[in-house]
């Protein structure tokens, strides 16, 4: 879609390093976020371990919750990022919570009875030193599906070591080729789409 309606980005790093640790989904993330400048997106990126991200279902679990302030930000995004490390096999820890936090959109409705964030395009980056990537991204397509967010065509983007290997991501000389193609497709159907939302809304919304 042709079209210079320029879009916002949130990518929300689900890393179990705080802030300043190098992150390998850190990384992959801020390299979705250049191919989307491309394509006329700014964006920012939230590690969320640096925050007091509280258990719960709600979008404010209350006293010293500091999610709130972060679903602001994703509010004034028309695409989300998730990013999160393999951890045995499966999503980090933190970017579950980001699921069971997102689940609170649920109860968060519009005029017509649709979450808030319907119309919102998500999109998902995995990398680890084992497998799992296709797994966690069914895993968070599914659920943020659910919640409401659109997903688009090619809308993940992974590197996985070999097997029983030990390298991350981040200590890679170059991001392999298949990588960066694959980013690149993200970021352009991802920017597509959230410009064809704008034009032509879901019905009711």
């Amino acid at each position: 879609m042709t079209g210079t309606a320029p879009l916002r980005a949130l990518a929300l790093v689900c890393s179990l390093k705080p802030s300043p640790a190098p992150s390998s989904s850190e990384l992959i993330a801020r390299q979705i976020l250049g191919e989307l400048e491309k394509h006329g997106a700014t964006g920012d990126v939230v590690r969320v371990v640096d925050h007091d991200v509280k258990p719960g279902v709600e979008v404010d679990m209350g006293e010293g919750d500091q999610w709130p302030s972060i679903r602001e930000r994703m509010m004034a995004a028309d695409i989300l990022i998730v990013s999160t490390p393999t951890w045995v096999g499966h999503m980090s820890s933190v970017a579950q919570r980001v699921l069971e936090r997102l689940d609170g959109e649920l109860s968060e409705t519009d005029d017509s009875g649709r979450p808030k964030v319907t119309g919102k395009v998500a999109v998902v980056s995995v990398v680890g030193n084992e497998d799992g990537a296709h797994k966690i991204v069914a895993d968070l397509f599914q659920g943020l599906d659910d919640i409401g967010f659109t997903i688009p065509a090619q809308g993940s983007t992974y590197w996985n070591d070999q097997a029983m290997g030990g390298t991350d991501y981040k200590d890679l000389e170059e991001t392999p080729e298949a990588v960066a193609s694959t980013t690149a497709t993200l970021a352009e159907n991802a920017a597509h789409l959230a410009r064809a939302l704008k034009v032509s809304p879901y019905p009711g919304s």
